[in-house]
């Protein structure tokens, strides 16, 4: 099986990228309904919320398990073919506070809004998107119990890492996730590529890999979390990633969980999701992920749905938490007022 996805401005290049012969591209992308199955231990009640929903049905504390992949090239092999072509704008057109901004339709790629959308700008949290990706392609045991170790709280790029976890707390790797995406805990995203076989080095290795695999030039990665500013990448790239990560019922579901309590045993913690969007539950926002450091700014990548039409919307280095918010639903409400196609 095989998905187009175009874009439209004369400055991207046309990119192609094919699964390997023989491979099953659709067994490794999780649907919504394979990711309730993964996660409850009774797969004839389990039940998962809709796309962009306000509530979340999924239980993250189950026993069942799945196969390791055995390699890295397995791993990667999960994304269906993808053709990207640029040809940009129409009509007026909202300003931004944001460096950089993308708003794409996610079914024909056409790029509706951009701004300065190849120049690689540092991601912060955006990062954990395809720390998530890359966890899900490795299809690990999800019910796994990981136990935090005080590396993973000693952040990158000579930042250390705030949280209200603690090392010695344990945890599944489905919440250990659902940490990282939804909250975005950074001590959650460093543990899953120290518990990745072949532990960090190879988590990093493989999220370079399948960045390059999606056609994403402008991107790199040095660790998992997106505390180090090294970890940068382009609108552009970013609209690449957020279109493939739509295709993972779990990245979409816990990535748009408004609020969860994380029972550890010993102590709950109350969590809300860090876009204000989804908390707020305005817009049909199918996946979502904030980010935020001093080098990058305020930053988000969102795929929703308007008028019945799907879209990614990226920003990168708004000024403020407030403005990330101001510039998004502008750019949101502009395109809810665009015919659905140009």
């Amino acid at each position: 099986m095989s998905v187009l996805v175009a874009f439209s401005s004369a400055s991207f290049a046309e990119i192609v990228v094919n699964p390997p012969a023989g491979s099953n591209s659709a067994s490794l992308n999780w649907s919504a309904d394979e990711a309730s199955q993964l996660l409850n231990a009774d797969r004839q009640t389990a039940e998962i919320s809709p796309q962009g929903s306000t509530s979340v049905t999924t239980t993250v504390r189950s026993t069942v398990t799945t196969t390791p992949s055995s390699t890295l090239n397995a791993s990667i092999s999960a994304t269906p073919k993808v053709v990207i072509r640029d040809t940009s704008g129409f009509g007026s057109q909202p300003s931004v506070n944001a460096r950089a901004a993308l708003v794409m339709d996610a079914q024909t790629g056409e790029v509706l809004y951009s701004k300065n959308t190849n120049t690689a700008f540092p991601i912060a949290s955006l990062t954990k998107l395809m720390t998530a990706v890359v966890t899900s392609d490795a299809r690990l045991d999800m019910s796994e119990e990981i136990t935090l170790q005080q590396i993973d709280f000693a952040g990158a790029g000579g930042k250390n890492s705030s949280s209200t976890l603690r090392a010695g707390d344990t945890m599944n790797r489905a919440e250990a996730l659902l940490f990282a995406l939804m909250k975005s805990e950074n001590p959650a995203a460093a543990a899953l590529a120290r518990t990745y076989p072949g532990g960090r080095s190879a988590f990093i290795a493989a999220m370079n890999a399948k960045a390059r695999q999606l056609g994403m030039t402008s991107t790199r990665y040095v660790e998992s979390t997106g505390l180090d500013p090294h970890n940068v990448s382009s609108a552009r790239d970013l609209g690449i990633l957020a279109s493939a990560a739509s295709q993972y019922g779990l990245i979409r579901q816990f990535s748009t969980t408004p609020s969860y309590d994380f029972n550890l045993g010993y102590r709950v913690l109350k969590s809300n999701n860090t876009n204000a969007l989804v908390r707020n539950g305005g817009w049909n926002i199918n996946l979502s992920k904030t980010g935020y450091i001093n080098e990058a700014g305020r930053c988000v990548v969102m795929h929703t749905t308007v008028n019945s039409r799907p879209a990614v919307v990226v920003l990168l280095g708004a000024s403020s938490s407030q403005a990330r918010t101001n510039d998004a639903t502008n750019l949101l409400t502009w395109l809810s007022q665009q015919p659905k196609r140009i």
